[in-house]
């Protein structure tokens, strides 16, 4: 290792840390802490809140200068472990402190070896699988140099219409939780110090992804209960992970931006959560309360952020501008700013970046798209995908097919099938479907034709080459969706549909009579109605990352077999959103009963409402395919379905068990999901709410009991005034979806 300053020897030495262990590992930190504090003037400590983009400083020389001053504790987009000891140098051994660098950046589903985007990840509904590519994603990070990633993103999204929802885990609460403390635990490991693992950090706090209108950065109205219910118990699921990290949103929330919110940050984070990790505002959102209304200039918008509780302040310069007149105004007092800085010194040290400041440059090398990481990979991005319709059980592809067409714009796309907010993958490195076709088919039996140049190409002078590859073939394989700058940050969507002439490019195929495979890789569920009735089968692929190929080829051929089920409700159209499974039921709920198709009423038919039900005349009240949904290439049958007691009481907990046999012909895991509706409420509750799931593997024949502990604890909600379990009458559906399942009945009582 590098020298490091005679100011930090000295520090280490006086507070043992050249010793072993202390017992009271944290109590040595804080007078670590404490020491580094009180040598430290107001600018140096200002520089610690302060992160920046090595751009923003002003060329290499300056950035060094700055760091050398103490003006900086943080950078971020900053690369390679050369690059980055070049800079940890001057912090540790020039600057007067020698306090490290934190090196963070965005390792949101991926480093070098690029994993289906979070959205798949979910599909999985495999914990374990996330947590593995998270892992990956640290190793290969922190070889570079890379210490803290802005990961996982963990708001609840349910407008498919907001680009972001790509980075999230889905519509649900419960299956967002789940994948946040995998996530969570990938990424940190079981000790930050470890040189293999790098800090999360849980992002957005908080409402987020509830942007209205599905458009980016856009207000967010959320009642307290629905916050408290829905929305926050992803971010205490990563705080009770131990998530080093969190970050204060962009949105508005209530009417009070959530990078100024002292609800949320202080009230709910801080005293109700008892959180002590360090907050890290998103990109300038400081800053942005100006044009947000909220502060009339950097300095109050510094005030704002600083009595909610934001430590350190990404891009913009607000609290390096205006707190030390916010100090001499006493609108702030120095012992706020000590304690940010204590969170921010605290993380440095959990990441023993005190006692290891720099990387080794050789470790890159050795470490980046490692064999095994591919391999997670590949699992990762097979587990995600998703049988949306197989008709005539056309996949997986027979054995004795003399030639297959591959036909679309992503076929071949090595960026695209890497997906949104990608910085550090390397379109060389993914193994597209094609390429993995002829792998196992050999050139001779692929009849390629690319159809449309990209997604978005409305010209079909394509068409003639793809229609001639069908009709040479014994099936097509159509690969469609969108390209990746089409979802992710500030790309929202008003329309759903396939991009260009993507529809019509099928319609073509399909007319050759020849059996239509479509295999779509998008960002987020799209409007694909149409396509449904064009194609035999169709299998939801996401955006899969750096091994998509390999794992599509091998779906296809039936060498592995579909597992995902949608972390998503897809609607038939956009007019539909926002459409999820756990809504509220209105006074008129609606059934098909009562159902009026527009195209059943009769002309000048007399106005009334008598017996209408809450629904679209021209869409209905279902969605195109339910949340949970995924089909199989075998069957599954559920049986016996028994609770170990029709009662518990307000601490008690209920067995919920179903036999699940495989009756088809492969081995196959299913996905076996436990809801609950709760009858009655001192406020409405939701029609179903997800409160547990299995996924179990079974081989031909084979039959599992199949039990889900369900706790009363697990059926808390926040009245308005406090978090209750409220005795009453519940249902309990154990099945395959949200929307088909076995039903039994339970109560809690007093």
């Amino acid at each position: 290792m590098k020298a490091i300053s005679l100011f930090l020897i000295g520090l280490l030495l006086l507070t043992g840390a050249c010793a072993p262990v202390s017992s009271d590992k944290k109590e040595q930190t804080d007078k670590r802490i404490k020491e580094l504090i009180s040598q430290m003037t107001l600018e140096e400590k200002l520089g610690q809140m302060s992160q920046f983009d090595p751009g923003q400083l002003g060329g290499p020389e300056n950035a060094k200068q700055a760091i050398k001053d103490g003006k900086v504790g943080s950078i971020l987009n900053l690369v390679g472990a050369e690059t980055i000891n070049e800079l940890q140098k001057v912090a540790v051994e020039e600057s007067r402190l020698g306090i490290p660098l934190v090196i963070a950046r965005d390792v949101i589903h991926g480093y070098r070896t690029i994993m289906p985007i979070p959205l798949g990840l979910a599909a999985s509904w495999n914990a374990e699988i996330a947590e593995k590519t998270m892992a990956v994603s640290a190793v290969e990070a922190a070889s570079e140099g890379i210490h803290w990633t802005f990961a996982p993103m963990i708001d609840v999204s349910r407008d498919p219409r907001w680009g972001r929802i790509a980075e999230s885990c889905g519509e649900d609460t419960y299956l967002t939780s789940v994948m946040a403390k995998a996530m969570v635990k990938g990424f940190q490991g079981d000790d930050l110090s470890d040189p293999k693992t790098i800090a999360a950090c849980a992002k957005h706090f908080v409402g987020y992804g509830a942007a209205e209108g599905g458009r980016d950065y856009n207000t967010t109205l959320i009642p307290e209960v629905q916050l408290r219910n829905d929305y926050l118990p992803p971010f205490k699921a990563a705080a009770d992970a131990g998530v080093a990290t969190f970050m204060s949103a962009f949105n508005d929330l209530n009417g009070v931006p959530t990078s100024g919110n002292e609800f949320t940050l202080k009230q709910i984070l801080r005293q109700e959560w008892g959180y002590q990790g360090m907050v890290v505002s998103d990109w300038a959102s400081i800053a942005e309360m100006i044009p947000h209304g909220y502060a009339a200039n950097k300095k109050e918008a510094a005030e704002r952020a600083l009595m909610a509780g934001v430590d350190m302040e990404m891009a913009s310069d607000c609290y390096a501008g205006n707190v030390k007149a916010l100090l001499d105004e006493g609108k702030i007092d120095m012992a706020t700013i000590d304690r940010y800085v204590a969170n921010i010194l605290r993380l440095k040290f959990d990441l023993g970046l005190f006692e290891n400041p720099y990387t080794d440059e050789t470790l890159a090398e050795k470490t980046l798209l490692a064999e095994k990481h591919k391999e997670i990979a590949q699992q990762a991005a097979s587990e995600s995908f998703v049988l949306l319709q197989n008709k005539n059980e056309l996949l997986p592809l027979s054995n004795d097919i003399s030639s297959v067409a591959v036909i679309g714009p992503l076929a071949d796309s090595p960026h695209d099938q890497m997906g949104t907010w990608v910085f550090d993958g390397n379109k060389e490195n993914s193994v597209t479907p094609l390429t993995a076709l002829k792998a196992k088919l050999g050139d001779a039996k692929i009849n390629f034709a690319k159809g449309l140049e990209i997604s978005r190409t409305k010209s079909t002078e394509g068409f003639v080459a793809a229609v001639e590859a069908a009709k040479k073939s014994d099936v097509a394989v159509l690969f469609l969706g969108e390209e990746s700058i089409l979802s992710g940050e500030a790309h929202s969507l008003a329309n759903l549909n396939l991009q260009g002439s993507q529809t019509e490019l099928l319609e073509a195929v399909q007319a050759t009579g020849k059996p239509v495979v479509v295999v779509i890789m998008a960002g987020r569920q799209l409007t694909i109605a149409r396509e449904l009735q064009l194609a035999d089968a169709v299998l939801y692929a996401w955006h899969p990352g750096t091994m998509g190929g390999p794992a599509i080829a091998d779906m296809l051929l039936g060498e592995t077999v579909p597992s995902g089920k949608l972390p998503v409700t897809f609607p038939k159209t956009v007019g539909q959103i926002p459409i999820y499974y756990n809504h509220k039921n209105t006074g008129r709920p609606a059934d098909y009963e009562q159902w009026t198709d527009i195209n059943k009423i009769p002309a000048e038919a007399t106005q009334h409402s008598l017996g209408n039900t809450s629904h679209y005349l021209d869409a209905g009240f279902e969605p195109l395919f339910p949340f949970g949904f995924g089909l199989s290439y075998s069957s599954f049958d559920y049986s016996n379905l028994e609770l170990s007691a029709n009662s518990m009481g307000t601490d008690g907990v209920i067995e919920v068990s179903i036999d699940l046999k495989n009756t088809g012909k492969y081995e196959a895991a299913e996905v076996v999901q436990l809801y609950i509706r709760d009858r009655f409420g001192s406020v409405t509750r939701p029609v179903k709410q997800l409160k547990g799931y299995q996924k179990v593997t079974l081989k031909p024949g084979e039959t599992k009991n199949v039990v889900i502990q369900l706790k009363a604890k697990d059926l808390e909600f926040f009245n308005g005034k406090d978090y209750v379990v409220e005795a009453g009458d519940f249902d309990v559906w154990v099945g395959t979806n949200s929307q088909e399942g076995l039903h039994a009945e339970f109560s809690v009582n007093e």
